[in-house]
C-alpha cells in the first residue's frame, strides 16, 4: 500500500487561479503562488489529501512552453515560494505532484535558443526531433523542426537522445532535492517514447519512495503505459466521458460498461488499474456546464469518488462554477478565483459540502480504495455496486431519473447499514436490504458493526463541522479547518439542496431545549405516517419498505425523506 492507493486529488492551474498575466513578461518575481497557503486550509476541509498543480516553471505564456525547468515562473514568484509552499502542503497531510513537460519545450529554452544562434554549429542540433536546415518557418528561423500539436511555439525534444534524457532526469532529481514534491504529472505522455518514461520510472524509485508517475493519456490500452516499468496511473478520459454522457442520456450502461471494461483491462482486480478519475480538468469543460440536468452533480460525484481508482477534483468545480471551451481560448476552463470569495464555501454552498463529505467518507471507508468491485443492479437509469475488502462491504446506489427508486441489494455479512450522506439506516431482511433512492440522488451505504454505527464523515458531519466549535480550529497560516465531529450519523443534510443552487437554504427550525418525550414521539409518528402514505401513492408497500420508515426514528432524516418525494 502507498500513499497514492488512498489519495484524494485537487488538481490546480496556478497561472489562472492566480491571474497571472497571458504573457510572461521576464521581469521581477511576483509573489503570487504564496496566495494559494489560504487555500490549503480548505483542501483539509474537503477531505483532500493529494495536490496536482501545474504547471509552475518558466514559460512564456500558458505554461506548457517551458523556458527554464529549474526556476518557478516568474508570474508565480521564485523558488522559495514553491519550496515554502509545498512544506505547508506536507504540514497539512497533503501530498504535492507537479506537471513534467517533458515531450516539449518552448522557443526560449536555452538549447534551442542556441540551435537558433549556432544552427549546424549547435552542440544541442539533436535536442530536438527532425532539425532540417534546408527548411523555415513562420518564425522564419531558417530552418523546421518536429512540434506538438502543429504549433511550432511548442518544440519537440528528441527523447531518444541519451544527453536530453540525462538532462531531464537531473531536472527530477532536481525538484525532489529542492521542493520536496511527492510525484509527477507526465504532460503529453501518450507521445512519450516508453524508453523515455522507463528512464523517468528508473529515476522515480531512486529518488524518494512512492514517488508516483502519472500521465495524460487520452485514448488507448491504458495497460501499455500502466505497468511496473513505466507509469503508475494514467489519467482515465474513458471514465470521463461516461460519467457526463451516461448521465446526460440516461444511460447508466455506458458508464457500467466503461467500468467493466477498464477494472477487466487490469486483471478484474482492485490493484490492476490506479487510474486517476476525473469529470473536468484545465482541458475540457466543467462538470457544471457539461450536465443537462444540472441535479446530476450529485450523483456523478458519488460514482467520482467511489469507483475504482483514484478521485481528483478540478479547482472551483466543488463550488458549482461554469466554465465552457471557447474555440481559440481555454481561460474560461481556467479562472481567477480569490480564497475571500469562497472561505466560507463548506458552509454555505450545498456543492461544496457534499464535495466534503464524499472525502471524509472516501477517507473513513478503506473499500473504495482497496476494495474489488462487483455489479449488482443496473438499469438505464439506476446503478448500485458493492466495493468489498476484508469484512468491509460498501455499498453504492446511483439514480439519474427524476423519479425515486427502490433497490433490493445483497447485504453481504452485515446486518445493517447507515446511509453516509443521508443519514438513513436500514436493516438486512432475508440477506438483503432494501433502500429507497430519491430522483437525482446517489448514496453510500457504509455497514453498521455489532450495532456500532460508523462515524459520521458524510453530510450531517459536514453540518456539525460547518458551525462554531468551542475548541479553536486548527489553521494554516489563518486558514481555519474544523475537523467533523465523530457523533453517529443521526441526522442529514437535505442532500435534495445540492441539486437547488439558486435557493437559498433554509435555517433550521427552533427546537425546544428539552421536549416533553411523548411530544416527540408524536411527532416523529406522525413523519413516519407521511411517509407511509406518500409511499403508497407510488405503488404497494412492502414489509421491508415499512420496516425502513418505522426504524427510522431521527426527526432530521424523515424531513429529508419527505423533502425527497419533491
Amino acid at each position: 500500500m502507498a500513499w497514492y492507493d488512498e489519495a484524494v486529488f485537487y488538481h490546480i492551474y496556478p497561472l489562472g487561479m492566480l491571474d497571472a498575466p497571458k504573457e510572461n513578461p521576464y521581469g521581477e518575481p511576483v509573489h503570487r503562488l504564496s496566495g494559494l497557503i489560504p487555500w490549503i486550509g480548505h483542501l483539509q476541509q474537503l477531505g483532500v489529501n493529494a495536490l496536482y498543480i501545474g504547471p509552475l516553471f518558466e514559460s512564456v505564456g500558458h505554461g506548457y512552453e517551458t523556458t527554464d525547468y529549474k526556476k518557478l515562473d516568474s508570474r508565480l514568484g521564485d523558488n522559495e515560494d514553491l519550496r515554502a509552499f509545498v512544506a505547508k502542503c506536507h504540514e497539512a497531510g497533503i501530498r504535492v505532484i507537479l506537471d513534467g513537460v517533458f515531450n516539449h519545450t518552448g522557443r526560449d529554452f536555452f538549447a534551442f535558443r542556441d540551435v537558433r544562434q549556432n544552427r549546424e554549429n549547435s552542440p544541442y542540433r539533436d535536442w530536438f526531433c527532425n532539425v532540417n536546415f534546408w527548411g523555415n518557418n513562420e518564425y522564419n528561423d531558417g530552418f523546421s523542426y518536429d512540434n506538438w500539436g502543429g504549433y511550432n511555439l511548442l518544440v519537440k525534444l528528441n527523447q531518444r537522445n541519451p544527453a536530453v534524457r540525462d538532462y531531464i532526469c537531473d531536472v527530477i532529481r532536481f525538484w525532489v532535492s529542492e521542493f520536496d514534491i511527492d510525484g509527477i504529472r507526465l504532460d503529453a505522455a501518450d507521445v512519450l517514447d516508453f524508453d523515455f518514461m522507463k528512464a523517468l520510472r528508473h529515476v522515480a524509485n531512486e529518488v524518494k519512495p512512492q514517488f508516483w508517475l502519472m500521465g495524460e493519456v487520452i485514448h488507448g490500452d491504458y495497460t501499455r503505459w500502466v505497468n511496473e516499468g513505466t507509469l503508475h496511473s494514467v489519467t482515465n478520459y474513458n471514465l470521463h466521458k461516461a460519467l457526463y454522457s451516461g448521465h446526460n442520456d440516461h444511460n447508466y450502461f455506458e458508464i457500467a460498461h466503461t467500468v467493466k471494461r477498464l477494472y477487466g483491462m487490469g486483471g478484474n482486480r482492485p490493484d490492476g488499474l490506479k487510474l486517476y478519475n476525473f469529470v473536468d480538468n484545465h482541458d475540457v469543460e466543467r462538470i457544471y456546464t457539461k450536465l443537462n440536468n444540472k441535479a446530476h452533480f450529485t450523483p456523478v460525484h458519488v460514482l467520482l469518488y467511489t469507483l475504482p481508482g483514484v478521485p481528483s477534483v478540478y479547482y472551483g468545480s466543488e463550488f458549482g462554477i461554469e466554465g465552457k471551451k471557447e474555440r481559440y481560448s481555454d481561460d474560461s476552463l481556467r479562472p481567477a478565483l480569490r480564497y475571500e470569495d469562497y472561505a466560507n464555501a463548506v458552509a454555505d454552498n450545498a456543492y461544496t459540502r457534499l464535495i466534503a463529505a464524499l472525502g471524509k467518507v472516501r477517507n473513513q471507508a478503506k473499500a473504495l480504495s482497496y476494495g474489488d468491485y462487483r455489479e449488482l443492479v443496473l438499469t438505464n437509469r439506476q446503478y448500485a455496486f458493492s466495493r468489498s475488502t476484508g469484512d468491509e462491504t460498501v455499498l453504492v446506489t446511483v439514480n439519474n431519473d427524476d423519479n425515486s427508486a427502490s433497490l433490493t441489494l445483497p447485504a453481504g455479512n452485515s446486518s445493517a447499514y447507515v446511509g453516509a450522506l443521508s443519514g438513513v439506516q436500514v436493516t438486512a431482511q432475508g440477506g438483503n436490504i432494501t433502500v429507497n433512492l430519491p430522483g437525482c440522488s446517489g448514496e453510500i451505504w457504509l455497514p453498521v458493526r455489532d450495532g456500532v454505527m460508523p462515524v459520521a464523515t458524510g453530510m450531517a458531519a459536514i453540518e456539525a463541522a460547518a458551525k462554531p466549535a468551542e475548541a479553536e480550529p486548527k489553521s494554516v497560516d489563518g486558514a481555519a479547518t474544523v475537523e467533523a465531529e465523530t457523533k453517529p450519523a443521526d441526522s442529514a443534510s437535505a442532500v435534495e439542496n445540492v441539486t437547488k443552487p439558486a435557493e437559498a437554504e433554509p435555517k433550521p427550525a427552533p427546537t425546544q431545549s428539552a421536549p416533553d418525550e411523548a411530544f416527540e414521539r408524536g411527532r416523529i409518528a406522525g413523519l413516519q405516517e407521511a411517509i407511509l402514505a406518500i409511499m403508497s401513492k407510488n405503488g404497494p408497500i412492502t414489509d421491508q419498505m415499512r420496516r425502513d420508515v418505522t426504524d427510522n426514528v431521527y426527526h432530521d432524516s424523515l424531513i429529508n425523506w419527505i423533502k425527497s418525494f419533491r
